[in-house]
């Protein structure tokens, strides 16, 4: 009977204390919510890690000065709206994201191809940043604002190699630009959130924390991504990463497409310096220096003699160019340019690409172990077509296929851009029969590897005659092998 007593004595104080518990909850989720909420707003101006009460007030007060933003292409109509294999049924999700497609033969009809992406506005004048990949190669633009109006976009300028673009609009006084911030005063761990129109889902709102900054991601020379896993879907590229005061410190812009949680977004201090230049010209003009450079490895570093496995290595001097102008030499190593600290070979280029051409400046190198320095004039880097991807049609094999670009190559959540992607595949055609789809990366033809359209072109034909080609493609995260009959 004491042993009862005492077992109901024990079951009745659990559940005075799971009664107390839930109180205790309740209490700071509804009473206690205006107590909560304060804290919250403390620990984050003191610059605490604690999860923000709520995203509401930050949600309204940046909305209005993001846009969904859609764009028209003409392309060649391929004959088809299903392909072999597609778990994605009528719609063709690397549409969005693909330049325009390769019509089979000169006589196939011309139709309407659509993306969808967002920007966010910066000036009352109606001035929008996106990203390049977004609007390249629209013939027409259409901006939708958070309200519903719509406008007819102009493309001011571009520029692949960040990736970023200048749309105007015109015919809205009313305009919300949203403040830019200060990127370099990200810290990891710093909550972030993402808005955009996801799969066209406008004004789409996600939260995160900042993952890692400084990421190199293979896209470009100039890659200095903010990674974050505030959710970034297809459909969001360009628009806004926002930081808990409302101010812009991000253009969302790429995912690994295997990956969860896994976004990756252009520093704002980059745009800021971008901007201004597609805005007054219409392109980026940036620095040159003329050398081509490497990575210091801890083996290296004591090969030369040095302390630390830090700058950035010389490994060629182009003739002619600013550095050998001003006496730089094969295996110095670059630590200080104009004041600023080369780390390794990834800081160099952005640092020289955003000095003033013409400025002449301090270099800072070691050679044999001793620091010396030089004056060297900035040269101008000649700017790259950026024309469309060529896009050929291979008849004997019915299939389509364009370079892949570093920014095709990230929206496809790839690390590399060697290869040609497939953009089309004729109906019944030998590249239909052996399963190759759009969106596949053809990487090798007979096992030699295709860097280029020109490379896959010359393959194939020097094989005609010879049966079946061996074709290794990628598809998403995996790799297969496929035999194709030309005819």
């Amino acid at each position: 009977m004491k042993s009862r007593r005492n077992f109901k004595i024990v079951l009745i104080a659990l559940l005075l204390a799971g009664a107390v518990a839930g109180f205790g909850y309740g209490m700071t989720a509804t009473a206690k919510t205006g107590e909560a909420q304060t804290a919250t707003t403390a620990a984050v101006s003191a610059g605490s890690p604690m999860v923000p009460g709520n995203f509401s007030d930050l949600a309204e007060k940046v909305r209005p000065g993001v846009v969904n933003i859609q764009v028209n292409k003409k392309v060649k109509n391929a004959g088809f709206e299903r392909f072999g294999g597609n778990p994605f049924g009528d719609r063709n999700p690397f549409g969005d994201f693909f330049g325009p497609f390769g019509g089979f033969g000169n006589n196939a009809p011309e139709r309407r191809q659509q993306g969808v992406g967002s920007g966010f506005i910066m000036s009352k004048d109606g001035y929008i940043l996106t990203n390049n990949h977004v609007v390249e190669d629209a013939d027409q633009i259409k901006v939708k604002l958070a309200g519903g109006k719509e406008f007819d976009g102009k493309i001011v300028g571009r520029d692949p190699k960040t990736d970023l673009a200048l749309v105007k609009i015109v015919g809205d006084s009313d305009l919300q630009p949203l403040k830019l911030g200060n990127s370099d005063d990200l810290k990891v761990g710093n909550w972030v959130v993402a808005v955009g129109s996801p799969f066209g889902l406008e004004q789409t709102v996600t939260a995160g924390i900042v993952s890692a900054k400084g990421r190199v991601i293979g896209s470009g020379p100039y890659d200095n991504f903010i990674q974050t896993d505030a959710s970034i879907n297809p459909g969001n590229s360009g628009g806004p990463l926002i930081n808990l005061q409302g101010e812009v410190v991000g253009i969302n812009t790429a995912i690994i497409a295997s990956g969860q949680g896994i976004g990756f977004a252009i520093p704002i201090n980059m745009a800021k310096e971008i901007a201004p230049q597609l805005q007054k010209r219409g392109h980026v003009t940036r620095g040159l220096l003329g050398v081509s450079i490497q990575d210091v490895t801890p083996e290296l570093a004591k090969s030369l003699g040095l302390k630390e496995s830090k700058g950035a290595l010389v490994s060629q001097v182009v003739p002619g160019g600013p550095a050998d102008k001003a006496g730089f030499e094969q295996g110095d190593v670059i630590v200080n340019f104009d004041g600023r600290t080369v780390g390794d070979s990834n800081d160099l280029p952005r640092i020289v690409a955003s000095t003033p051409v013409g400025k002449t400046v301090t270099v800072k190198l070691l050679r044999d172990g001793k620091e010396i320095e030089r004056q060297a004039k900035v040269g101008e880097m000649e700017e790259e077509n950026t024309s469309a991807a060529k896009s050929p049609f291979h008849p004997s094999l019915g299939v389509t296929v364009q370079d892949l670009t570093p920014q095709v190559a990230r929206e496809l959540g790839l690390k590399k851009s060697a290869g040609v992607v497939v953009t089309g595949v004729e109906p019944g055609s030998p590249a239909a029969e052996a399963m190759i789809q759009v969106g596949d990366v053809i990487q090798t033809v007979n096992r030699q590897p295709v860097k280029n359209v020109d490379d896959f072109v010359k393959f194939v034909e020097k094989a005609k005659g010879g049966g079946s080609l061996l074709l290794l493609v990628q598809r998403g995260a995996n790799s297969l092998f496929a035999a194709v009959t030309p005819r």
